[in-house]
């Protein structure tokens, strides 16, 4: 086993509260919607959206590795606008990776915007690392989710306001 990480920065024009309560308080309703070819759904299994909180999503045949994933929601501090969580099964777990967790940290930005840091820290079943290019994937799906919240925000002004 070997453990790696991967990071990314994305600037936005939309403010860190608009897109906390959009991707973080909503993600289970907004993604389904603004990503149907590959988000079928997004169900709460357990809790009521706090720590703890169990969510499985699933995804259509687009994806052809995995049909869903259940991630658990490991911490949320509403005021720093820092989210992160495991996924738990499903996925790439069991296939390539051990474990992963992500965090989402959203902070003010030029002109109203903000700055979007996403971390992920993985734990792989072999003995290597994920190429670069594996890399880039797992950090790109990540960042098409958002770039769809952040386009569907940028039309709706008063969505998420």
């Amino acid at each position: 086993m070997v453990a790696g990480a991967v990071n990314n920065e994305i600037v936005s024009v939309v403010s860190p509260v608009r897109l906390w309560k959009a991707i973080v308080e909503d993600s289970h309703n907004l993604m389904p919607k603004l990503m149907p070819d590959i988000i079928s759904s997004i169900v709460v299994l357990e809790g009521n959206g706090g720590v703890g909180t169990i969510r499985q999503s699933n995804f259509t045949n687009v994806l052809k590795d995995f049909s869903y994933w259940k991630d658990r929601i490991d911490a949320i501090d509403d005021q720093n606008h820092v989210f992160k969580y495991s996924v738990i099964e499903g996925g790439l777990i069991g296939k390539k990776v051990k474990s992963t967790c992500f965090e989402l940290k959203f902070e003010a930005g030029a002109d109203g915007g903000s700055v979007c840091k996403l971390h992920g820290e993985y734990e792989t079943i072999e003995d290597s690392l994920p190429t670069q290019a594996e890399s880039m994937e797992m950090m790109g799906s990540m960042v098409a989710m958002f770039k769809a919240i952040e386009g569907h925000l940028v039309a709706n002004p008063d969505a998420y306001a």
